[in-house]
């Protein structure tokens, strides 16, 4: 009988074991992602803004050169949390604005979802910015076991409040158990980078950890702590001033929450991604030089990101990858991490990274689609008629090839404010005010000073099949007018689901 039973029981002992080490095969994940974070306004990439925390992350990690996100705030979101473009969710036009009726669509699990259908903890401390008119759309609902932030897309630093149209100001700052009526006076880098820490030291180990750090910093307005401000009282430009001081503010949490992770003993099986969910605001004191352009536009300085992977499972360190990689590539590459499923997912458009990441491995990605949006004002007349229309705003990425179509938004080279201003240039728009059609190879020219899309008309022509192709896989934007009931003047004073 004894020999019936041994290899029962060997059995149950092989179980466990390897139980055990799927357990521990399975990271802790950090994502962190900062505001309106400029190109020029980390330490590693020559900033005269300090980020000793950031810095250190990031040369103990891979630094991704090669890094894309969106110009704007929802869009880079809401591919984060689905993988998807936004011409298959809908949002391919502006941000959720918070007196509208509108979200990530339902019809798709997110990140969290999918994480926490692996067995994670997940966390989320920050910026939802993903629609919350009705209770499904709001973050505990879509796959976060805990949240604490505010919902709209941008708020006061210090009274977490932000206007309706009528011009009266609303608390917008909750968790899972209603607002959070008592943190005013409290910054929100402060308290944002405490929630978190609280989330970690509060885990139970013996699960593996998602957490989704979506900071306010450096977003307007430009608001900032005097003994942050005063590190650099050395830059007379006042935007630029106080925009250090947020960066400060950042990369100091940053640097705490790592100590955190530390302190729990987490660190060595974490992976920790740092991203940007667009280039910088140059009139709110960013700066992405030497790329042109910034915030909200298509140029390289809308959404060629800052990001990087760091932590303690990482297994290479002081790499530089300058591998073609996409915001939407996280959805896959994160949730293949955690030994996850992607069943139930709608078609993803994005693809795993990590070998590419961990291992230096080639792209996956050779195509890349920046956005297609047809609701923005057109441009000129169509170059072609039998091909995609020019005038329709559009950005699209082949290989080293770059095609940028209808309205890019301005297209300056801005150094930061004290550099020499004979580098800095006008967009063409203002010599050739219907042009619309621009063609760049990114690779050789990262700064986009030499357009060939005169020179290279085939190729120009090959992009914007492209781009036809993408546009016939389009849903239809969603953008509905402002809804009167979302007054949070009807709800006690605080912004919140009103559907």
């Amino acid at each position: 009988m004894m020999k019936l039973w041994l290899p029962l029981l060997f059995a149950v002992w092989l179980s466990a074991v390897c139980g055990r080490d799927n357990n521990q095969k399975r990271p802790n994940i950090i994502f962190v992602l900062a505001d309106d974070y400029g190109f020029n306004d980390i330490g590693y990439h020559g900033s005269q803004i300090f980020t000793p925390n950031l810095d250190k992350l990031a040369s103990d990690g891979v630094k991704l050169e090669n890094y894309y996100v969106q110009p704007i705030c929802t869009p880079t979101r809401s591919q984060l949390m689905s993988g998807r473009y936004q011409i298959h969710t809908g949002l391919q036009h502006a941000i959720i604005w918070p007196e509208q009726p509108n979200g990530l669509p339902l019809d798709s699990p997110t990140m969290a979802d999918k994480m926490k259908e692996a067995g994670y903890a997940t966390h989320m401390v920050g910026k939802w910015h993903l629609g919350f008119y009705k209770d499904e759309y709001l973050p505990w609902n879509r796959g976060f076991d805990s949240y604490f932030g505010y919902l709209t897309g941008s708020e006061n630093y210090n009274n977490h409040k932000r206007t309706f149209m009528d011009g009266k100001w609303y608390l917008d700052l909750c968790d899972q158990d209603g607002p959070a009526h008592n943190e005013s006076g409290h910054y929100s880098g402060h308290l944002f980078t405490e929630k978190a820490i609280d989330v970690v030291q509060a885990h139970d180990p013996s699960k593996p950890l998602f957490m989704y750090l979506a900071y306010q910093s450096v977003h307007s307005p430009l608001q900032v702590p005097k003994p942050y401000e005063r590190k650099y009282k050395h830059i007379k430009d006042r935007n630029r001033r106080k925009y250090a001081g947020m960066v400060s503010v950042l990369d100091e949490g940053v640097g705490n929450l790592t100590q955190a992770l530390k302190d729990k003993g987490l660190w060595d099986n974490t992976i920790l991604v740092f991203s940007t969910d667009n280039g910088g605001q140059v009139y709110e004191g960013g700066n992405n030089f030497p790329l042109r352009g910034w915030k909200a536009s298509l140029w390289e300085g809308g959404f060629h990101g800052v990001g990087f992977v760091s932590g303690g499972r990482l297994p290479v360190s002081g790499v530089v990858n300058r591998e073609l990689i996409h915001v939407s590539d996280w959805f896959p590459t994160l949730v293949g991490l955690a030994q996850g499923s992607l069943n139930g997912t709608k078609p993803l458009d994005g693809v795993d990274q990590w070998d590419t990441i961990s291992q230096g491995a080639p792209s996956k990605r050779t195509v890349l689609l920046h956005n297609i949006d047809p609701l923005h004002p057109r441009v000129g007349v169509p170059l072609y008629n039998d091909t995609f229309d020019t005038t329709v705003r559009a950005a699209v990425r082949v290989g080293h090839m770059k095609l940028i179509t209808g309205n890019p938004s301005n297209g300056s080279w801005v150094p930061p404010p004290g550099e020499s201003q004979a580098l800095k240039f006008v967009s063409d728009r203002r010599t050739s005010p219907g042009k619309n059609v621009w063609l760049f190879n990114i690779t050789a020219d990262p700064t986009e000073h030499h357009d060939l899309s005169d020179q290279m008309p085939d190729m120009v022509r090959t992009l914007l099949g492209y781009l036809q192709r993408f546009n016939e896989t389009a849903v239809p934007v969603r953008y509905p007018p402002y809804d009167p009931r979302s007054n949070p003047a009807l709800r006690g004073g605080v912004w919140g689901p009103w559907e």
